[in-house]
């Protein structure tokens, strides 16, 4: 990496990815590579709404990929999850059964918990009774439990823990991971995001409050990230697991790394609760706090992996400070434009997606950009993606409380 030595690297190992492009890491990156379009649809669940389409996971049967007596306790949100730590655990090569479970932490990003379970409940509550409510109503509502099943799974003793910065979820998990191992607490993480919160009451939220693009008569074409006509984002459910390792481990056990985490930057806006700054004032102090934590300069930065909601506000506001932290050198593309847009579990899909990047050297188009927004003054990719080597790249998420999280994720 040029400029100043990397002060601490955590190995990305393994991942996993279950996301409304594929079920499976291979599925998924062929899907964002390809850019057609988003992978959305009009959904049955919301049909009462004016936004009533969503980007699902194909053919996710929680049963068949878990097992009925599995699959039966757990909130979608959870299933998902499980589903994509069991691929990226088989990736790294590890084995549950001879790790010290001790030294193996769970640290998960999830933004709104069992949704799926909470309306389900609540309507058995009020057409039938309390008696009717489900035991298992708060075991599978509650987000803290996609961290207690995991370490079940997985018989990981270290820390558990979920956190909950809204859409910037998965990052912040990934950074809080990546201290885990630095503080030498861990030796191993299992780490990322995941999201199912699909049902009317919560998307009659976003949509109250003007966040859901509205092109019924073309769900495929409504996610479009930097676009001159992007008019809001196309709700999405999904997971990504990583399983980060101190790299100097993973070389010793001859471990495959598909790239490292090199640093991490937080902070928050303190500015409005669903508005980012206009300025872009916080997110650009996360990002300068994830290069010096790298330790590299904005100069040595190859590609961004946006945040790119394709909403109006958020998407010129981050241009914006894109712009001003680093130029108009690196690439950009937004995944959102064939994902849409999975909330807490977005940081840690981006983020497993910026690592193939890296470890592909390939920057995956932005789906659906036909016009850029004159005001987005990037080289942002659109219509076929670009070869180019990629040693340090960024990726960006934020989230409602103005919580920003950035990640740099380089070279193995």
């Amino acid at each position: 990496m040029p400029g100043q030595p990397r002060l601490f690297d955590a190995a990305i190992t393994g991942l996993g990815l279950v996301t409304p492009a594929g079920i499976g890491v291979a599925a998924s990156w062929q899907a964002v590579c390809e850019a057609d379009g988003t992978a959305a649809a009009p959904d049955p669940v919301l049909s009462m709404l004016r936004t009533d389409f969503s980007a699902r996971v194909p053919g996710f049967d929680g049963d068949a990929l878990l097992g009925r007596r599995k699959a039966w306790r757990l909130d979608r949100f959870t299933q998902l999850a499980l589903v994509a730590a069991r691929e990226a655990v088989q990736d790294s090569g590890l084995d549950p059964r001879t790790w010290d479970g001790a030294r193996v932490g769970v640290v998960i990003g999830n933004g709104i918990g069992g949704a799926t379970t909470w309306e389900k409940q609540h309507l058995a509550l009020l057409g039938d009774g309390p008696e009717t409510v489900s035991p298992m109503l708060v075991p599978m509502l509650s987000m803290n439990m996609v961290a207690g099943y995991l370490s079940i799974e997985y018989g990981a003793t270290g820390p558990s823990l979920v956190t909950a910065t809204a859409c910037a979820s998965g990052s912040t998990a990934i950074g809080i991971a990546r201290d885990l191992l630095r503080s030498g607490t861990c030796d191993v993480v299992i780490t990322g995001g995941t999201e199912a919160c699909l049902v009317p009451s919560m998307m009659s939220g976003f949509s109250r409050m003007g966040a859901l693009s509205r092109r019924r008569d073309d769900p495929k074409g409504a996610s479009r990230p930097f676009d001159v006509a992007r008019d809001g984002f196309v709700p999405a459910e999904g997971a990504a697991i990583l399983i980060l390792e101190r790299r100097a481990d993973a070389v010793a056990r001859g471990a495959r790394i598909h790239a490292s985490v090199s640093g991490y930057g937080a902070s928050a806006d303190a500015h409005h609760a669903t508005a980012p700054d206009p300025e872009g004032k916080g997110a650009a102090r996360a990002m300068r706090i994830a290069l010096r934590d790298a330790g590299v300069g904005p100069d040595a930065v190859d590609h961004v992996n946006a945040h790119g909601t394709s909403t109006p506000l958020n998407d010129k506001v981050e241009a914006g400070m894109i712009r001003q932290v680093l130029g108009d050198r690196p690439t950009v593309t937004a995944v959102k434009g064939v994902t849409g847009h999975s909330l807490g579990a977005a940081g840690a899909i981006e983020a497993a997606i910026t690592a193939l990047s890296v470890e592909n050297s390939f920057a995956p188009p932005t789906a659906n950009l036909t016009e850029q927004d004159p005001e987005v003054d990037l080289d942002v990719v659109a219509k076929a993606g670009r070869a180019q080597r990629i040693e340090v790249a960024v990726s960006n998420s934020f989230g409602f409380g103005g919580q920003n999280a950035v990640l740099v994720i380089s070279t193995g």
